[in-house]
């Protein structure tokens, strides 16, 4: 049986991977990245300045999760990257090995069993229970039904103190013309049941406080979730002389990050009330906003983070007449670059520079609340990487806390 591999962007070096052994027994090119749990064998691998997460499953399984991911990454969706797949495959004996399916391996995520092995504590589960929703919810808006919703099959990042959640597995998943109501609901109760037993296995295995209520957990993913359902979704009716509710509505969106694409506005026969129904588009209007400014291409949280602080530069240098994207220019070049230039290239690993650069702020507002009087920012900065930076561990290559 011939070897044939089917790949977005094809990497030559896939060629020389051992395909004719079972994935388990890989050891070359093998890096200790952590993975989450998995009803199949995964590894993680790494070939010149590339790495891959490399998961074996039937060859029609494969397939249709590779177009589902293409397709959800087209859609600019938080979800891995799909890189390719793999068939063919024999052993030295002749006998049929899996498929695999390769993905890029998401730069400074973590599994949610590593982030506790990283020193969360259970005063981080709402963050990440806001960060399932949000993800969950940017999938039903675009129509897709995950059916295996669980933190396993989940990537986090950081995000300015919160999470940002990415999707990692699909094989379960389907793009409807029409999500309904009912499948939601269904996608919901998954997603509180899987979580449940997360948890309560956590509990099991003392990563978890044992006083954490799980229950109360689950049952704040579903209100979380519903009540930012309505709030992108839900109708509106004012009377014709509050418009300034209209603004009120796009701007409550624009504060969650999310872009308005169109309002659907409707008045009764006399005019006297209007009822709006906003179509969403997109989260990232913090994002975007960030990386026409500057270039820099962070998680949302983290963008509106530093527009606030391109917003406390412009008011201190009173630059409120100058062009902004000149402003951001600037705010570029005299604050975030140089403060990124102080970090020493051991804890270069350590988080993302966009994360760094908001710990760095709360640790001057600290510094400054202790100190009586405002902390120069690069006197944090300082301070920062001695006292806190250079002691957390590496979020980029850690041990596999997942075997």
């Amino acid at each position: 049986m011939a070897l044939r591999i089917v790949a977005n962007r094809p990497d030559p070096a896939l060629l020389g991977l051992p395909w004719s052994t079972p994935l388990e027994e890989w050891t070359e090119h093998v890096v200790p990245l952590p993975r989450g749990l998995s009803r199949h064998v995964v590894r993680i691998i790494r070939l010149g300045g590339n790495t891959y997460a490399v998961k074996e499953t039937q060859e029609p399984i494969a397939f249709r999760e590779y177009r589902l991911l293409r397709d959800l990454q087209r859609m600019g969706l938080p979800t891995v990257v799909a890189q390719g797949v793999v068939t063919g495959r024999v052993d030295e004996h002749g006998e049929e090995l899996p498929a695999a399916l390769l993905t890029q391996h998401l730069q400074f995520s973590l599994p949610y069993r590593s982030l506790f092995a990283h020193g969360m504590t259970a005063d981080n589960l709402p963050s990440l229970v806001d960060a399932m929703v949000v993800l969950l919810v940017r999938l039903h808006l675009a129509d897709f039904y995950w059916g295996d919703v669980s933190l396993s099959n989940v990537l986090f990042r950081r995000d300015a103190g919160g999470f940002a959640a990415y999707l990692v597995d699909a094989e379960t998943g389907e793009l409807k013309s029409s999500l309904s109501d009912r499948l939601r609901e269904h996608d919901l109760t998954i997603a509180t049941e899987n979580v449940f037993a997360e948890l309560l296995d956590l509990q099991a295995s003392n990563s978890l406080d044992q006083e954490v209520q799980a229950l109360d957990l689950v049952e704040m993913l579903r209100e979380r979730y519903d009540a930012l359902w309505a709030e992108l979704t839900a109708e509106e009716e004012f009377a014709s002389h509050e418009m300034w509710r209209l603004e009120q509505r796009v701007e409550r969106l624009n504060d969650l990050g999310f872009d308005v694409d169109e309002l659907d506005i409707v008045t009764d026969w006399d005019g006297e009330k209007i009822r709006i129904q906003p179509k969403v588009v997109e989260l990232g209007h913090h994002r975007r906003e960030l990386q026409a400014l500057t270039g820099l291409n962070v998680e949302d949280a983290q963008a509106r983070r530093m527009l606030n602080d391109i917003a406390a530069f412009t008011a201190h240098f009173d630059l409120g007449r100058e062009d902004r994207s000149l402003v951001a220019a600037r705010w570029l070049n005299q604050t975030y670059e140089p403060i990124l230039a102080m970090i020493p290239a051991e804890a270069r690993g350590k988080l993302e520079p966009a994360e760094i650069f908001h710990e760095i702020l709360v640790h001057r507002w600290y510094l400054s609340e202790r100190a009586g009087h405002a902390v120069d920012l690069l006197d944090a900065a300082r301070d920062y990487i001695e006292t806190v930076l250079m002691q957390k561990p590496d979020e980029v290559v850690t041990a596999d806390d997942d075997e």
